[in-house]
């Protein structure tokens, strides 16, 4: 199989993301929204964003990590944030979905591409800290706007939601303390249960 056939390959199969579904709801909460399109707007945020980044970031590596870190949901489902589900067995599941899907690719892509994703799941530099922003800033945004969606659904805790968007601040104090009003709002307004 050729390079060309390779590539081609991969992006019939990551055609797949636009079928995950995720728990969030769309801000017109007309239906859920896919990990394809979050992912496509998490990648236009930071590009938007970057100037809010704690440091200085390589912004293609970060739109790049942003664009693949959810492809593994091809294989191993979106998990829902505050379901309970075992990080470990999620992780153990979505390492098997990268080995699969990025060896689709020619050797050098895939390894470059893979990389991006261990880096971005590892939170070890100021290019994964600043994609993790954005990733964790989304949701809170959708809920903020959708009459708090999945937090009201799932009878979300305000300690449970800090614990789960805190890791913004690392990749960006401004965006950080954005995201603190936001919730302290929402709790006033009923959106997340103290």
């Amino acid at each position: 199989i050729n390079r060309l056939d390779q590539q081609i390959q991969f992006i019939l199969e990551i055609d797949k993301l636009k079928s995950v579904l995720r728990r969030t709801t769309l801000i017109n909460e007309a239906r859920r929204e896919n990990s394809a399109e979050h992912s496509w707007h998490i990648a236009l945020m930071a590009v938007l964003l970057i100037e809010h980044a704690n440091q200085a970031i390589d912004l293609p590596r970060v739109v790049k990590m942003l664009l693949i870190h959810d492809i593994v949901e091809i294989d191993a489902g979106d998990t829902f944030a505050y379901s309970g589900v075992s990080k470990i067995d999620q992780s153990a599941k979505e390492r098997i979905a990268a080995e699969r899907l990025f060896s689709l690719l020619p050797d050098d892509q895939a390894v470059e591409l893979r990389a991006l994703w261990e880096e971005f799941e590892a939170m070890q530099t100021p290019e994964a800290n600043f994609a993790n922003a954005v990733d964790r800033l989304m949701p809170v945004l959708h809920n903020y706007h959708n009459s708090g969606g999945t937090w009201r659904e799932s009878i979300v805790t305000l300690e449970k939601v800090i614990t789960r968007v805190s890791p913004i601040g690392e990749g960006s104090a401004a965006l950080w303390e954005f995201t603190q009003t936001i919730l302290a709002d929402a709790v006033n307004r009923g959106l997340i249960t103290r």
